[in-house]
């Protein structure tokens, strides 16, 4: 499946059984250079929607949203190791935040497709 994007930029890709989640290009531009992450444990049910993760830079903290509704299937080492920079240099990549199980694939429909959300972004 392709990336899926929330208004409030995050990205997540379906990769087998467990969706992949993180914050987009964008978010991490706007954040500048990230200087702590809190990924939540493995195990935590999120709704969609609902306060995930924390992220913060030395301009501002900002709240990860869950872009779906499921189970935290694990969180990226690298993040919970304090190698922060890899969000910002790899967002989209190597920068991921979470795998989650979703409980409701059908949310992932009611997301933005990558050219829907490059229209968002080029409008704020």
């Amino acid at each position: 499946m392709t990336t899926r994007y929330t208004k409030d930029h995050e990205w997540v890709r379906m990769e087998g059984d467990v969706a992949v989640v993180g914050i987009t290009t964008y978010a991490a531009e706007q954040l500048g250079d990230v200087v702590y992450a809190e990924l939540p444990a493995e195990g935590a049910t999120f709704a969609q929607g609902a306060d995930m993760a924390v992220v913060e830079s030395a301009k501002t903290a900002s709240d990860v949203y869950a872009p779906i509704s499921g189970v935290i299937a694990g969180a990226n080492d690298a993040i919970k190791n304090e190698k922060w920079e890899i969000i910002n240099h790899s967002p989209q990549g190597e920068g991921w935040f979470v795998k989650i199980r979703p409980s409701n694939k059908a949310e992932l429909d009611a997301l933005m497709d990558e050219a829907a959300y490059a229209n968002y972004v080029k409008g704020l």
